[in-house]
Parts: C-alpha cells; structure tokens; sequence
C-alpha cells in the first residue's frame, strides 16, 4: 500500500500561521498571570489620580 500526502501551499501557509498564533497567545496568557503574580507579591501601590491628589 502506498499512501501519498499532499499539503497545498495555501493550507501549509493557513497551519504556519495558526502555529506562531497559538504560540504568540500562550506566551502573552503566561506575561499576563506572571505580571498578574508579581504585582500581587510585590507591593505595588497603586499611584494616586490628579483628581485624588487636588481633593486631598
């Protein structure tokens, strides 16, 4: 039995895409909860509003 595949340069293209999406994605949902962790951890005040600081 001889089984012969074929991927057209448009789909190849569509899966090179998809690939690099999925990656770009993960790796931004992994900025985000670490950026997320370590400005629980950290302390990080929050920085007064202009309208805060004028009202006292």
């Amino acid at each position: 039995m001889n089984i012969t595949a074929y991927i057209d340069p448009g789909s190849g293209s569509y899966l090179v895409q998809m690939i690099i999406a999925g990656i770009l994605g993960i790796a931004f949902y992994f900025k985000t909860i670490w950026a997320t962790f370590k400005s629980f951890f950290g302390g990080k005040k929050e920085t007064p509003s202009k309208d805060e600081e004028k009202n006292g």
